[in-house]
């Protein structure tokens, strides 16, 4: 008896489930459609702007006092230019264009752009926001400061690794300064997603009823660790969604530096100053190319 189309439809499913189920190779991609998904988008955003959690920004007040300890530890005046990467609905920019800085955001998600222009114009204030992927960042010898902040430096591949230190070293005056964080094994082997799964009747990956399957997979060997996400549709449509993270000591990520051309001008356990400890779960870096050294 021939198998019925609902019946080779789950099959098709299981079979697929069951072969997510093995580590993917490193930093192999999930769904293409994602920061800029019509529906994630508009969840981020809600995360970015949520006081109480730092799951896509961190809390107000860590972003109070990390713009301003980077304006002390660089030195920033009045008219300088600062180059915010990956910069959201625009949290750290707006705060420093306040300083009197010049800003320019960069981020991918058209929606968190919108918003953050429109907070821009709310208060009269001149930031020139951009909906680009900064892999693509042509400008040069520019800005007195670029920041890439929240550990989404961990989360590209070795080569775009590579292209984001050479965009930025071009991008920078001389004398500039590059300010990002990035994590340590220690935060993904206790914030790491782990085995488990959950139904929602509408959520963050989609708003209509859904499953989703958390997987987490570590990759010792080369300190990477991935958070995969199975979504489900209730027509068994399915959709993986991976997000994945290398992770640093002060030692790799300083070498990874000095081989881009950049230098480590000091090295902390966060954005605010924070001593480094071998308990961080955060590096917080400042760096300068070495021809502007």
């Amino acid at each position: 008896m021939p198998k019925s189309d609902f019946t080779a439809q789950h099959e098709h499913l299981l079979f697929h489930l069951l072969s997510l189920q093995h580590k993917p190779a490193p930093f192999t991609p999930g769904e293409p459609l994602f920061w800029d998904d019509p529906h994630i988008s508009s969840q981020m955003l809600k995360a970015h702007l949520d006081p109480t959690t730092d799951l896509a920004s961190r809390k107000p007040e860590t972003i109070d006092l990390s713009t301003a300890w980077i304006t002390a530890a660089l030195v920033l005046q009045p008219g300088d230019a600062v180059l915010d990467l990956g910069c959201g609905p625009g949290l750290y920019a707006l705060r420093l264009a306040r300083h009197g800085l010049h800003l320019t955001g960069v981020d991918a998600s058209r929606r968190s752009i919108n918003y953050a222009r429109e907070a821009a114009a709310q208060e009269s204030l001149a930031i020139d926001y951009r909906c680009q992927d900064y892999l693509t960042l042509e400008d040069e010898d520019r800005y007195d400061a670029a920041l890439l902040i929240f550990g989404d430096y961990c989360t590209f591949k070795p080569e775009d690794r590579q292209q984001i230190l050479a965009n930025v070293r071009r991008a920078l005056k001389p004398g500039g300064h590059f300010v990002f964080d990035v994590s340590t094994r220690e935060h993904l082997m206790r914030h790491g997603a782990q085995n488990g799964w959950y139904a929602s009747e509408g959520g963050f990956w989609r708003p209509d009823p859904h499953l989703v399957l958390e997987q987490g997979f570590d990759y010792p060997e080369d300190a990477i660790y991935l958070d995969q996400y199975v979504v489900i549709a209730r027509d068994s449509t399915l959709k993986v969604y991976r997000n994945w993270f290398q992770d640093y000591s002060p030692e790799a990520i300083t070498t990874e530096l000095l081989a881009a051309g950049f230098t480590v001008k000091g090295c902390y356990a966060d954005l605010t100053g924070k001593l480094w400890d071998e308990g961080s779960e955060w590096i917080g870096l400042i760096a300068c190319p070495v021809s502007n050294s």
